[in-house]
């Protein structure tokens, strides 16, 4: 039996900024913002947005392919560039980037996740991918993804090396002596990394981070990935369709976190779609404006890029076909796993398949009115099934908006999240210390 939560914890909120929102038919809708997806100035304002409600971090995935542009485009604006903005529009929020271990090298890493923890005083937050597509592969020199267990050792020795990189100066290094020296080259050191995978001598050509090592952040679904995230990441994004997976998820990595000598609290985010409305007929009525919007044929196309096979001869109004087990699956694990207990668990026809991914892609989906969405949100978190949300709105910026007009007001009343900024760091908003170097 879990304990039960200390009264003074508090839920972690994050905002995954993704194109016109997170359901495949957004960018259709009459209202959306499909015009704005290159303009810095809109997702400026969604981070202000998601400032105003006092959320913890913005976040961008990333991907290293155009993938299929006729069902909509969310790649515009490569992350970092677009966070180093965003940090400009802000004061007090987190901003986390994808990054990927198999097509950046450690130093190039270092450096730019870096830059930005020093342009946002603090702010930033790394999440660790090895990627999934051989579409994205073909784009940096590979045939192919390199084989799974491949790309998580490759991982592990690139972070291994990232973080080396960041502690390659101590936090007092610079003197700036005007009748002297700049920096104590004795407090500057080569790192001399000489590992199966990457040759780094450092030092890194920028000062130590103001986190000291920017937040760490990953999704660790399979077995591999959930050891290096017990052993390195500093938050955790999980896909869970319901709070049963989302437990057994929990328990698991914090365990191994335990195992791995750790103390830290490592909080636990996943994904949550959300419609908002007054009643519960608003609410459905948003969610089916978008479902409408959806044609079937971007819908499969969809499937067949999570499940990797084509399904376009399965009949719409017929159970889905057995797919192949977990322990068979060659692509990213934790949406198939989630797929896979979807089908489990409601049987569905492939037309209602099609239409529970649309927004979130088997991501927890709450529709209701704010109290119950709170209350959903509570017992996740009194659960232990969650130690906040990573909020994955079906369309923006009208769902932020509405998830930080209305429901926020009614989490902070309940006491379940901050009503202001104590901390100026990501790290501090996480509740994690910040890492001494290792040459202090």
């Amino acid at each position: 039996m879990m304990r039960p939560r200390n009264p003074d914890e508090r839920l972690h909120l994050n905002l995954f900024v993704m194109g016109c929102g997170h359901h495949r038919a957004a960018w259709r809708h009459p209202d959306s913002s499909a015009e704005r997806l290159g303009d810095i100035a809109y997702y400026e304002s969604l981070a202000r947005t998601a400032e105003r409600g006092k959320l913890d971090a913005v976040f961008f995935a990333d991907g290293m392919s155009a993938g299929s542009v006729e069902d909509g485009f969310n790649w515009h604006l490569e992350p970092l560039t677009a966070l180093s903005a965003m940090s400009r529009a802000t004061r007090h929020i987190g901003l986390i980037s994808t990054l990927s271990s198999t097509f950046y090298t450690p130093f190039h890493a270092a450096r730019l996740v870096g830059s930005l923890d020093h342009i946002s005083g603090g702010r930033v937050g790394w999440n660790v991918v090895t990627s999934m597509f051989d579409s994205e592969a073909r784009n940096h020199g590979y045939p192919a993804m390199p084989a799974h267990a491949e790309r998580y050792a490759r991982a592990e020795e690139f972070v291994q090396t990232v973080l080396a990189l960041w502690d390659s100066w101590s936090d007092d290094a610079i003197e700036r002596d005007r009748q002297g020296r700049y920096a104590d080259p004795d407090k500057v050191r080569r790192i001399d990394h000489h590992g199966e995978h990457f040759l780094v001598d450092g030092p890194l050509n920028l000062p130590r981070p103001p986190q000291g090592h920017p937040v760490l952040v990953q999704a660790g679904a399979s077995s591999q990935g959930r050891d290096l995230a017990a052993r390195y990441a500093e938050a955790i994004y999980a896909v869970a369709y319901d709070l049963e997976t989302a437990q057994g998820y929990y328990r698991d990595i914090k365990d191994r976190v335990a195992a791995a000598g750790r103390s830290a609290p490592v909080p636990i985010l996943p994904g949550l779609v959300t419609y908002v409305g007054s009643t519960m007929e608003e609410a459905r009525a948003k969610q089916r404006a978008l479902d409408e919007c959806l044609p079937v044929a971007a819908s499969l196309r969809q499937l067949e890029l999570f499940i990797e096979q084509d399904c376009s001869d399965w009949a719409l109004d017929a159970p889905v076909p057995s797919l192949p087990p977990l322990a068979e699956f060659r692509g990213p694990q934790g949406r198939y796993a989630t797929i896979l207990r979807i089908i489990e668990t409601e049987r569905p026809t492939l037309r209602q398949l099609l239409g529970r991914l649309a927004a979130g892609g088997g991501h927890c989906t709450m529709i209701g009115t704010p109290e119950s969405i709170a209350d959903e949100m509570e017992r996740w978190f009194r659960g232990r099934g969650a130690d906040g949300f990573n909020l994955m709105p079906p369309s923006l910026p009208g769902g932020i908006d509405d998830f930080v007009d209305q429901v926020v007001p009614e989490l902070q009343r309940r006491g379940l999240f901050r009503e202001a900024y104590t901390t100026t760091t990501l790290r501090g908003h996480f509740g994690l210390e910040r890492p001494e170097g290792r040459h202090s």
